[in-house]
């Protein structure tokens, strides 16, 4: 069931996916034809100054070591524009306003027709390129773990003491809001708590902040782990949550949203799928180049699932190879099991549990009518 909360800008989806706007490809993917993704999840370096403890990419090395310079990011975004993908999330596994490639790369997209969104800290993310870069993009979504200074610090950081990235990433939140309120900029710009059951609570704090900020939302998500349990998440104890997390979303005004992605965390650490059709509509690529069918497959214990990288090949060669579809063949047919081989909930969960749906018969994927949701080329 597709969710869809109002906001002033529009309708917005966070909870689920949006695959009834690209029914296209949907029709093609269920012929047996090819397809190019809607949407690619990114980083344009590994790089990252924030220690979270929540963070899935610290279990991420890959054997990958590349740069990405400024013509291999541009040369990409011509490649995606040729094969028909339509958005880019500057996600992944690295802090992308690290890199010198950040800006131009969100310029020539915008030039190209293809949406941008960004998840960052905020820390390096200062007025100067808030200005060059914030008129191209569709949404920035910040990574607050929490609502006050010193817990925010333990989390992301070196420990309560060091709250000044706090109070940086603070004030280039409320530039970037300011900013866009005087230009009239249509980007939706949102915080996000990855939420771990012994953080609760941060969860009244974190809803607080965001009206206090006046962003356009304050999501709150359940933390991903690996099928080793590397991060040691007991996803039984989300369920004790509840009664704070609807408190939380009470919280909401008109102007800023709090949003809880309950499906997610309902779903606790096993999918309902065991075929995995997710990446073939969106596929993630690490911020080494290495392009691979998902973020739950960079580490190189997984190097028979790395398909190559694109500061070696151009990406449309990769995308046309038989390593890809032999990578995606494999991840759709009965000798992959996403319910034993791979992490928790990834982030094409949503679009894989509707495409399994699809499939077996349970719920068909529908096109979509009427106004389109806010950032419906993001999955």
């Amino acid at each position: 069931m597709t969710t869809a909360v109002q906001t002033k800008a529009g309708a917005l989806i966070l909870d689920s996916h949006k695959l009834s706007y690209h029914y296209d490809r949907v029709e093609a993917w269920e012929a047996g034809a090819r397809i190019a993704p809607v949407s690619v999840d990114m980083s344009l370096t590994r790089a990252c100054g924030s220690m979270c403890s929540f963070c899935y990419a610290m279990m991420q090395e890959s054997q990958a070591r590349s740069s990405i310079s400024t013509q291999h990011a541009l040369n990409l975004l011509d490649d995606f524009a040729d094969i028909g993908i339509r958005s880019v999330s500057l996600v992944s596994d690295g802090e992308s306003t690290l890199s010198k490639a950040y800006v131009p790369f969100i310029q020539h997209a915008a030039k190209l027709g293809i949406n941008v969104g960004n998840a960052t800290n905020a820390w390096e993310w200062g007025p100067e390129k808030i200005e060059q870069v914030l008129p191209s993009l569709t949404w920035v979504r910040f990574t607050v773990a929490a609502g006050r200074p010193e817990s925010y610090a333990s989390i992301m950081y070196k420990g309560p003491e060091h709250t000044q990235v706090f109070d940086r990433a603070i004030e280039h939140i409320r530039y970037a809001i300011d900013f866009k309120r005087r230009m009239d900029l249509p980007v939706t710009l949102g915080i996000q708590m990855v939420l771990m059951p012994h953080l609760k609570d941060e969860i009244i704090p974190f809803a607080q902040l965001g009206l206090d900020l006046g962003a356009d939302y304050a999501v709150i998500k359940h933390c991903s782990d690996d099928e080793q349990g590397t991060l040691g998440i007991d996803y039984s104890q989300y369920e004790s949550l509840h009664d704070l997390l609807e408190q939380a979303e009470a919280m909401s005004n008109e102007q800023t949203k709090v949003i809880v992605k309950w499906t997610k965390i309902k779903d606790g650490d096993k999918p309902s799928y065991q075929r995995f059709y997710g990446p073939q509509f969106l596929l993630q690529i690490s911020g080494s180049g290495l392009v691979a069918p998902s973020g739950m497959f960079f580490n190189a214990r997984y190097s028979k699932l790395h398909i190559g990288n694109f500061t070696e090949e151009r990406f449309t060669d990769i995308w046309k190879s038989t390593r890809y579809w032999r990578a995606m063949d494999y991840l759709a047919s009965p000798a992959f099991d996403a319910q034993t081989m791979m992490g928790t909930l990834p982030i094409q969960h949503y679009v894989s549990v509707a495409l399994d749906n699809h499939a077996k018969g349970i719920q068909r994927i529908q096109p979509g009518t009427g106004a389109k949701p806010l950032h419906h080329n993001f999955l």
